[in-house]
């Protein structure tokens, strides 16, 4: 018997409908369903698929589609080896297990085809539930509101029905073509998507949660809930400055924010001091500095890589376009970049003095020679370093050196975010806050039989007075890892 098959389909059969309609073969789980193109030859047709001994009168063979996948080998050896010999020579009584066997055969097809029409249905089914999970989505974040055809609604659509009543308040700006903005999306109490961006005409915010057309977030308060084209509702706000420099575009790794505040703690800047900065970076400790030494200040900052100067200069750049569009007034221009080795920069340092210095460099205690005469008496140098092996160099190169500088302190800044919730119950309700005596197990039995309605009062927050929720508090689960230490170097007389 020789067949010529083409592959239709391949579907998962589920244990269950493997069990039911007996097409489970071992260990195998897919189940092909087969396309039979020509018939079958049985032993004693021609080869044009034509008998050429005709079967007993009454007598058909069985199926070819139930022989192929709607019954298993059989396990009669009467039966193996009647259909090993010619129809012709088979006796009544043969015939007569055949026709048994062929009804069998016939109930088992029908088995197939309604199995076949179960995983068609499955298939429509599978195939439906990306579009179930979005709905799903949608309908967590819409709330009451009832959003009731998503893909029809564009985000100008979208907008938040607050925004309308919105009154402006003194000084207020709303967001303009030009400026930096940041969205986000917080779920679960942790934030799912994040991103900065530019405002652009004729530009698009794409995400996976949507998109959002720039003329929709142009001329909005900054603040706003906007919803995108599947309707999720997304924050647009203007970044802050430690915001900018953890999402600007960066060459090397940035000083942290975090790093930025001790270090300018350390050096103790003030308004309209003098500030070195060795190693622009990717400019985000330029930005602090900047901001500390205000208007009257100034700030020399010395990188001798290329790339990072270029991208230094235009991160500062960006910052100052958008700040002067959200306030309308310039950022302070008190940042000098140079593209030079300090080492061998002393025309550049040529009639300055510094108030502080900081260092952010591979080896600092190279550059200490060049760059200590022009810092003032009793001023601090602050260096960041990422592990200890340089802060040992950099000890060497002071005691080897002889430099009048004095390590005062070693540090490293660790921040340590917590969460802090109310107590839920279980049905979604609050917990109450009770005293040891009060404390009664069949009162709570009768609580959590409760009826409905007292259940949706008590996850109403406004159903419970001020200090009768008890709080949880644990630390976060995702924590910040090491950045760098920061060293501070004092300049003395000696």
């Amino acid at each position: 018997m020789s067949f010529s098959l083409q592959l239709r389909q391949a579907v998962v059969v589920t244990p269950r409908l493997a069990r039911q309609y007996g097409v489970l073969r071992g260990d195998c789980h897919v189940c092909l369903w087969l396309n039979v193109t020509t018939s079958a030859r049985h032993f004693g047709s021609s080869e044009d698929g034509s008998s050429s001994e005709s079967p007993a009168p009454g007598r058909s063979r069985l199926p070819l589609k139930t022989t192929l996948l709607g019954r298993r080998r059989s396990l009669s050896p009467l039966e193996r080896v009647s259909r090993l010999l010619p129809q012709e020579s088979l006796s009544p009584d043969v015939w007569q297990l055949r026709e048994g066997q062929q009804e069998g055969d016939e109930e088992q097809s029908a088995q197939g085809d309604a199995l076949n029409g179960d995983i068609h249905t499955y298939q429509q089914i599978e195939g439906s539930q990306v579009e179930i999970k979005r709905q799903a989505e949608v309908d967590s974040v819409s709330g009451d509101e009832g959003l009731t055809s998503v893909d029809s609604v564009t985000p100008s659509e979208c907008v938040d029905s607050s925004q309308d009543s919105h009154v402006g308040l003194p000084g207020e700006r709303p967001l303009t073509y030009g400026e930096v903005v940041l969205a986000e999306r917080r779920r679960e109490k942790q934030i799912g998507f994040r991103k900065m961006f530019p405002l652009e005409l004729g530009g698009k915010l794409h995400s996976t949660w949507g998109w959002l057309s720039h003329g929709t977030i142009a001329e909005s308060p900054s603040g706003s809930l906007l919803r995108t084209s599947l309707g999720i509702p997304l924050l647009l706000r203007r970044p802050s400055l430690e915001e900018f420099t953890l999402y600007m575009k960066r060459g090397p790794t940035i000083s942290y924010p975090k790093d930025c505040a001790a270090m300018l703690t350390m050096m103790d800047v003030n308004e309209g001091d003098s500030v070195l900065e060795s190693g622009s970076g990717s400019g985000a400790m330029s930005l602090f500095l900047s901001r500390a030494v205000g208007s009257k200040g100034r700030v020399l900052s010395v990188e001798v890589r290329d790339d990072h100067h270029r991208r230094a200069a235009l991160n500062y750049k960006r910052w100052r376009t958008s700040w002067s569009l959200r306030r309308g007034e310039d950022w302070p221009d008190n940042v000098q970049f140079h593209k030079a080795d300090l080492q061998t920069a002393g025309p550049l340092l040529t009639g300055w003095g510094f108030n502080s210095m900081a260092l952010d460099m591979m080896n600092p205690h190279l550059v200490l020679p060049a760059a200590l005469p022009h810092l003032h008496p009793g001023a601090v140098c602050a260096v960041y370093l990422a592990n200890v092996t340089q802060i040992v160099d950099l000890l060497e190169g002071i005691r080897c050196s002889k430099l009048p500088l004095v390590c005062e302190r070693i540090i490293e800044v660790q921040y340590r975010d917590w969460l802090l919730a109310p107590s839920f119950r279980k049905d979604g309700s609050f917990n109450s806050r009770r005293a040891l005596s009060e404390a009664n197990p069949e009162e709570e039995e009768e609580d959590d039989e409760s009826s409905g309605e007292d259940k949706e009062e008590a996850r109403s927050p406004a159903s419970r007075p001020f200090g009768s929720v008890p709080y949880i508090a644990r630390p976060h689960p995702e924590q910040g890892g090491h950045t760098a230490f920061l060293v501070r170097l004092r300049k003395i007389l000696k």
